[in-house]
């Protein structure tokens, strides 16, 4: 088992940003980044990292490290005028890797993360010995006669203000997150609790509220909601994905995003080896399906060991 045996906070200093991340196993040990998907952060990789720590001998020679994405969980906002656009966070990563002195290591990435690493692992081979995908494949992609409309759409988002001072409470807060995802009750509390910044309640507040409750408000950035002014097209897309060298393998839910099977027809045909496996669960299936996922990850982890 792992020297340290519980998780963790840490903090990395990106230029004028701050990103944080939870952590687990021993320090001075080989990395395996975890990256998160859009609006969710690094307790999203809490039931996988407990599982690990209980379970696996994973971590035996292994730190996990779950970022939190700029605007997301506890890392820091961008600064003003500064957007989030798919590529900016592919560049947060050159960044992080530099700080860090990282050469190739695993990553296991989920949705929006997973496409975010595709495009990291493609631009810089170099930096990736391994990549798991969950419960997402390939981009997101337009037709090129879209361009137009995708730009007005996405700069007129971005002149949208955002209400960034309702306040609630965290039971609040979770209903609304189960109303859009399938998360289960537990699962959703994980992210939100992470999500949350508790406030000092107004008069105005407390209306309809009973007085002992703590009042909260998101802690994520609101630009995450403006529209992307930009999307690859389907070649583009595809030329990206195929670039990617490193071994990969997919893991999703049997009732995850049906974006993952029109992933597969799209981009698998670039793909010189993928190992694909299926599980019983949704979208967040490796929230769900934790115990399962760690004997997964230990066998493709062990191979490109062998394989080196």
């Amino acid at each position: 088992m792992a020297d340290t045996n519980e998780i963790y906070e840490l903090s990395y200093q990106l230029d004028d940003l701050t990103l944080t991340a939870l952590a687990c196993g021993n320090k001075a040990h080989e990395p395996v980044l975890c990256l998160h998907g859009y609006l969710d952060n690094a307790a999203s990789f809490l039931p996988l990292m407990q599982q690990m720590m209980q379970k696996s001998d994973l971590l035996t020679d292994r730190r996990i490290i779950a970022l939190d994405w700029p605007g997301h969980g506890h890392s820091e906002h961008r600064s003003v005028g500064a957007h989030y656009h798919f590529f900016d966070y592919v560049s947060d990563l050159v960044t992080l890797f530099s700080l860090n002195n990282w050469q190739a290591i695993d990553i296991v990435a989920h949705s929006m993360g997973a496409m975010i690493a595709s495009a990291f692992a493609a631009a810089f081979p170099e930096k990736v010995k391994s990549l798991t995908l969950i419960d997402s494949f390939g981009f997101i992609c337009a037709p090129e006669e879209q361009m137009t409309d995708q730009l007005r759409r996405g700069l007129l988002s971005r002149m949208k203000s955002a209400n960034t001072t309702r306040s609630f409470t965290e039971e609040t807060a979770v209903k609304a997150r189960l109303h859009v995802s399938d998360l289960t009750v537990e699962h959703a509390k994980l992210i939100v609790k992470r999500s949350l910044i508790e406030i000092e309640p107004k008069s105005m507040d407390t209306v309809g509220v009973d007085s002992a409750s703590i009042l909260y408000r998101w802690r994520s950035d609101p630009r995450l909601r403006s529209v992307s002014p930009y999307r690859l097209s389907l070649k583009q897309g595809q030329q990206l994905f195929s670039d990617i060298k490193c071994p990969l393998q997919l893991i999703y839910g049997d009732k995850g995003m049906k974006m993952v099977v029109t992933g597969l027809k799209n981009f698998s045909s670039g793909v010189n080896s993928l190992q694909t496996t299926k599980l019983s669960g949704g979208h967040h299936v490796h929230m769900e399906k934790a115990e399962e996922l760690l004997p997964i990850l230990h066998h493709f982890f062990s191979e490109i060991k062998t394989s080196v």
